[in-house]
Parts: C-alpha cells; structure tokens; sequence
C-alpha cells in the first residue's frame, strides 16, 4: 500500500487543546477526526500547571487514536505568537547543476543556509518563509524551477518566538508520549489557511484571532508577516460578566453569548432565549438581557482594539480578518466595522468537518508543513501506518455452513443481513 498522507495538526490555546487529523489525497485534504478537550493549566499563554496540560494533551490523543484504529506518534504544532521577532535576509546561491538551470536544490541551499543564522540567545525559530526568489534580474514568489542562471538570490524571512514558551510547549507533547513533526506560529498558520499572505500587495491585512483569554492582532503586508502584539483581554471576560450576573456556568454562559446574542442589532427582543431553574425558582433570559450585559465589555475590548490598530488603519488601505473562537459570535464583526470603519470580515474555514474558526490554525498547520516540504523534501506521517492498514483491510464475510442454503436468494439475503449487523 502507497504510504499515507495523514498528519495530525495540534494546537494548546489558551483554555483547550485543539486536534485535527486530516489526510491528503489526490491533491484533495479531507477530515477524518476533530478533538477539542477543555485544558485550565494555561493562563495567559503561559503554561501554569504542566501535569494538567500533559494530560489534556494524552487525552486528546488517545481518544483521536481510539477513533482512527492507529496511534498518533507524531503531531504539527503551533507556537502562540508571543514576543514575535522577524529577521529578514537575502540569500545567494551559485546555481551548480550542469545545465546551469535553477532546481530545487538551489533553493534548499539557501533554505538551510538561512536556518544557520545566529538569534538572539531568547528567541527560538519558529518559521523560514520564502518571500521572493530573483534570477537574471527577474523576480518572482514560486522558485524559478528550469530557468538558466549562475546564481540565485532568495528573499527569506525567519520567524522567532520566545523560547522558554516555545521548549514549554514541545516539552507538554513529548512528554505525553508524542513527538514533534514541525512548529509553526498560529498566526502564520492561519494566514496560510485563509489565503491572506496573497492579499496584502497593495493594502494591509490585520490578523485578529479572537480567544476567551487573549486577543492576537498580526500586521500582514507584502506577502510577509510583520509583525504579532498580545492584548491581554479575551471574550472570556464577556462570558464571565454574563455568568456572574445570572449565576450560570461557564460553558453554558459561553454557548450563549456566542450563539445568543446580535451585537449588532439596535432592537432586541424580549422574548426568552433560555430558561433554567435553582432551588426549584424558575430564570429566563432574553436576547435583550443578553446584549445589555455584556455590551459594556464589548464595547471597552473595541476601543482597545481601535487604539491598537489606528495607526496601521491610517497609513494605507486595510482589512481586517476576525477569527478564533471569539468569531463565532454573531454581529461582532458588524459593530466592529461600524467603529473603525474599515472592511472587517470573519473567516469560517469551508473545510468539511471543521467548519469554525477555532479551527483555522489547525488547518493551516497542514498548508504550512507541505509548502515546507516542496522545498526541504521531507515528509512524514503522524500515525502509525501498520496499524492503520490493519484497521482498515478487508475482512471477507463469513461463510454459511450450509453451501447449498448460501447458493439461494434467500440465504445471500440471510448472509449479508446478518454479516453487516456483525
């Protein structure tokens, strides 16, 4: 059997562990399993209590590993993009294949030259991007595959994390029985999944990725990344303002205020959305009740967004993309875009089985690892691939002792009944 193209892309945000196993095929990618699992031993980006996220992290796997009938030995993970640093280079290469004509091995060249660069001690490397490829003057975003040339100069960008966070989080997986296939930031990842890097020749693209602890806003322009800021402050507070007035736990008070409330709406209804009870008294609440609550946080997050981002809204033409758990709140982008008065859009993956956006940097996790090995020509599967075709290798049906009863309409009927019920 032809090796699998199955990857399982892993992310830790900031309240759970997040897990999608997908496949390649026939240029095609396809979903085979989507596990979130709730994780409280971050805060803030930081890994508080690691035996917690450990065993998130083991459960999530062992229950996509369950499904799939093979173990997950190897994961894509993303890297939050906290204290983010960018170092951008050109590199030359000598074209040195006999023909004189640009291959892949030219551009790995000066991949892998790129990567010997010194960093700062507290900063580890997250991502090698190539912007730009010139050859004979001419240049261009694909490598120049076939074009006669003596040298080729690349335009690379390296993109940095910090470190200590960086080993914090690789340390998590491996030491719930799995390793790392590759990292990537979850800004950059999402940027490769949503097609945003393509967006930004002539204007700029602001990265918003929306979670109940943090707010990530990233600057995309020219086809690169530029740059990553955190704002301490999620939907999370939204929720907990909603739950602290009516009482309500947190994960119901979540699902209410993303699917529940039209922040963009100026009439609400009073009709009941949800009705609970506590010590046999009856509670309802509204659409209306809803938005009031929780509109005054809303409302203090947007203008520290606006703070944060006028600057950048000044200087040219932007866009600015709303994803993450957060964007799955209806109207968020509407009194957004009211505010700022710029286009806002929210990005909701198409991908079958992992239509939200707190999926996207799981997605683009798969993108960025393939356009990683076009160039270094490595690629791997995250499973276990023998016991992956066990599990899936056909069993033939079992035979009726009676040939002669199993030759009649009536007894094929029997075996194929009673064989699928089996």
């Amino acid at each position: 059997m032809l090796e699998k193209q199955i990857y399982a892309a892993l992310e830790i945000a900031d309240h759970e562990i997040r897990l999608v196993l997908g496949e390649f095929f026939n240029t095609r990618f396809n979903v085979l399993k989507v596990e979130r699992v709730v994780c409280s031993g971050i805060e803030n980006l930081e890994i508080r209590n690691k035996e917690l996220v450990i065993g998130a992290i083991r459960r999530t796997l062992a229950n996509a590993s369950t499904r799939l009938g093979a173990r997950i030995e190897r994961v894509l993970l993303s890297i939050p993009s906290k204290n983010v640093h960018r170092v951008s280079m050109k590199v030359t290469v000598p074209v040195e294949s006999i023909d004189r004509k640009v291959t892949v091995l030219d551009a790995r060249k000066a991949l892998r030259k790129a990567m010997g660069t010194q960093l700062d001690p507290s900063l580890a490397l997250i991502n090698v991007v190539c912007i730009r490829y010139t050859c004979n003057g001419i240049t261009t975003r694909r490598i120049p595959i076939g074009e006669i040339c003596d040298q080729l100069t690349v335009q690379i960008d390296l993109l940095c994390a910090e470190k200590k966070l960086t080993f914090d989080i690789v340390s998590c997986v491996e030491e719930a029985g799995c390793s790392v296939m590759d990292v990537s930031l979850d800004t950059y990842a999402i940027a490769k999944e949503a097609c945003l890097l393509e967006q930004t020749v002539d204007q700029n693209v602001i990265l918003l990725k929306l979670e109940p602890q943090m707010t990530t806003l990233t600057l995309l322009y020219g086809g690169r990344l530029i740059s990553s800021e955190l704002l301490e402050e999620g939907f999370g507070n939204w929720v907990k303002a909603l739950s602290n007035r009516m009482r309500l736990p947190m994960d119901i008070a979540s699902r209410l205020c993303k699917y529940n409330g039209r922040l963009n709406e100026k009439k609400l209804s009073d009709t009941p959305i949800y009705i609970w009870s506590r010590n046999q008294v009856t509670y309802t609440l509204s659409e209306k009740e809803l938005c009031e609550e929780i509109r005054p946080s809303v409302e203090r997050w947007i203008g520290a967004i606006q703070k944060a981002c006028e600057p950048i809204l000044q200087s040219r033409a932007t866009t600015i993309v709303l994803t993450g758990e957060g964007a799955e709140m209806q109207g968020l982008a509407e009194v957004l875009k009211e505010t700022l008065g710029c286009e806002i859009r929210r990005y909701i993956p198409e991908t079958l089985g992992a239509r939200t956006p707190a999926l996207t940097c799981c997605l683009g996790l798969f993108y960025a690892y393939k356009d990683q090995c076009e160039i270094l020509g490595s690629s791997d599967s995250s499973i276990n691939i023998s016991e992956f075709e066990k599990s899936i290798e056909y069993k033939p049906a079992k035979s009726t002792k009676d040939h002669s009863e199993e030759n009649t309409i009536t007894g094929k009927l029997r075996s194929i009944l009673f064989d699928s019920k089996e």
